[in-house]
């Protein structure tokens, strides 16, 4: 497999898959990265553990529409070039 800008897109899209399936109940609350455990007090700088929760809170909650349409496109650019 050569190293093209098609590949680095679709590994790009792989990684946004697994964090988009991330569930928060049964996956990140059993290894302490919970919705309870981000919480900080007001003027605190947010951790890189809060920083990282709110990526993926929001990874799930944008980009889940945007993600059905770009796998359905490199599944048929996939059939249909090989």
């Amino acid at each position: 497999m050569a190293f093209t800008l098609y590949s680095l897109i679709q590994a790009a899209i792989l990684c946004v898959n697994a964090v988009a399936v991330l569930h928060e109940e049964r996956f990140l609350s059993k290894i302490g990265w919970g919705v309870d455990q981000s919480v900080g007090g007001f003027g605190d700088e947010p951790g890189i553990k809060v920083q990282l929760m709110t990526l993926v809170r929001s990874v799930r909650t944008v980009m889940r529409v945007p993600l059905i349409a770009v796998n359905s496109v490199c599944i048929v650019l996939l059939l249909l070039f090989g």
